[in-house]
Order: C-alpha cells, then sequence, then structure tokens
C-alpha cells in the first residue's frame, strides 16, 4: 500500500480505494494512500445522472477514484464523490498510483538490500523523498539518471543514496531526446566523394544517426537522455566532420535548424 505523510487526504484531493462493502445508500472504500482509512461514496455521488441500483456502478473490491468532500477526523469520516471528476482525471490518478506502487516496490527492495524494512525505508528516507522530489518515483527517477549526487545533494543518506540509485538504474531507463541537425559538406579533391564518406562515417555512432538529405546535404540525428548532452554531442559531430573535409580541399557548414 502506498503511503502518505499526511494522515488524512485534503478536501478536493483525488484518491484510489478499494470499495468493501455496497450498501443501498452508498458504499465504503479502503484508501490505498491512506493506511486504515476509509471513505464513504453516498449513492447521490456515485453517478451524475439517476442511479436506482449502486451495485450497477460499485461492487466490492473494486478500484474507484474519487475526489474528497468532505474530511472530519474527529468522527473518522471522509465523504468521497464518484461523478465530480472527469474522466481524464480518473485516469491520470489511477496512472499515478501505479507508478507509485512500483516505487514503494522498488523503495522496498532497496531496503531490503540495508537490512531494513518498508516501514523503516519510510521513516527514514520515503517521507523526504516525497517531500523533496515529489513522490517517490521521482527520486527514483532522478538517481537513475544523475546518479547518488542527486540524492546525497538534497541531504539523504549516502547508504540510502547508494541503494536507491542501483535499483534506479537496473529498473528505470531514462528519457530519451532526440535533436536533428544538418550539415552542408563538399569536397573538391580526386577522391572527394571517398573523402565525405570517411568524414561521415567517423562520427556516426550508436545514438548518431547520419542521413543523406541530397548531397552535399546530410542529416544528423542525436539521441540521449538529456537535451544539453545532445546539443553537445551534434556540434562536436558536425564540427568534427566538417573539419575531416575542410582539410581534404573541402568545405562545410551547419545548419542547426534549415530554414
Amino acid at each position: 500500500m502506498v503511503r502518505r505523510k499526511n494522515q488524512w487526504p485534503d478536501e478536493g484531493e483525488l484518491i484510489v480505494g478499494t470499495v468493501h462493502k455496497v450498501l443501498n445508500y452508498g458504499a465504503f472504500a479502503n484508501l490505498e494512500e491512506y493506511q486504515g482509512k476509509e471513505a464513504f461514496i453516498h449513492i447521490s455521488e456515485v453517478s451524475s445522472g439517476w442511479v436506482k441500483n449502486i451495485r450497477d456502478y460499485v461492487r466490492e473490491n473494486q478500484k474507484i477514484v474519487a475526489r474528497v468532500l468532505r474530511v472530519n477526523p474527529k468522527k473518522g469520516h471522509v465523504d468521497v464523490s464518484m461523478k465530480r471528476i472527469r474522466e481524464d482525471q480518473r485516469t491520470k490518478k489511477i496512472q499515478a498510483w501505479k507508478i507509485e506502487q512500483k516505487a514503494e516496490k522498488f523503495l522496498e527492495i532497496a531496503a531490503k538490500s540495508l537490512d531494513k524494512d518498508l516501514d523503516m525505508a519510510y521513516n527514514e528516507v520515503g517521507y523526504e523523498l516525497m517531500d523533496l522530489f515529489g513522490d517517490i518515483y521521482g527520486a527514483f527517477e532522478a538517481a537513475a539518471e544523475e546518479g547518488e549526487t542527486a540524492l546525497t545533494n538534497e541531504g539523504i543518506a549516502e547508504d540510502w543514496a547508494k541503494a536507491i540509485t542501483e535499483i534506479g538504474k537496473k529498473n528505470i531507463t531514462p528519457p530519451e531526446v532526440q535533436i536533428t541537425g544538418y550539415v552542408d559538406i563538399k569536397s573538391y579533391a580526386p577522391n572527394g566523394v571517398e573523402i565525405i564518406k570517411k568524414a561521415l562515417q567517423s562520427v556516426e555512432k550508436d545514438n548518431i544517426n547520419i542521413q543523406c538529405v541530397g548531397a552535399p546535404r546530410y542529416r544528423m540525428i542525436v539521441k540521449s537522455s538529456e537535451y544539453i548532452q545532445a546539443e553537445k554531442e551534434l556540434k562536436e559531430a558536425a564540427d568534427k566532420c566538417i573539419e575531416i573535409v575542410e582539410s581534404s580541399e573541402g568545405e562545410g557548414i551547419f545548419y542547426r535548424e534549415l530554414e
């Protein structure tokens, strides 16, 4: 169960719940992100239309997304509405909850590597990661992309930073950035075709693809996990290509974008 630092949800918040009791006048659902708390959905808040039979809309063990209407900690009540959210909000909330479930599993694995349990993980680092990165998955994502320093620079203990980074790098693929540039290259040497081919081959890598637009123009496509790094690699590849051609009776020019 994914946990929140607060003991109770806020009014207006979207929650994920599992229905455990359905009555004629409403339904009760356990809150997935708030341990030991349950929500009540009155029959009038199940659907925007007239509800004749509530069981046509909710059933036991069903996962629901609802908006919090009222919270009364003294009475232990959380009233929610299933009808006061849009379908896109419902979908987004479920997706975010599933991602956080995955992140919690990552946190548990990291904890085991330090001979600790999930409760200790939340108390020692989990809630802090939520405050720093928005959610636990965001912390694993940052560690996967930037390494341990993404965590230690924020004050996370080195043992936790190392464990989280190891799990993150094994399980999270950094988002990919793709950028494009162009080079116009010409060689007036007798073996000019071979020189141009050599120049292009010298910069082609796993993450750099060269395509012929139509001589003398060639397209360079660079893929990277970071935009700044992609820009750097694109410029370096273009400069190297042009340098080789210019050193052999040729000329070249780089275009970041074509007009």
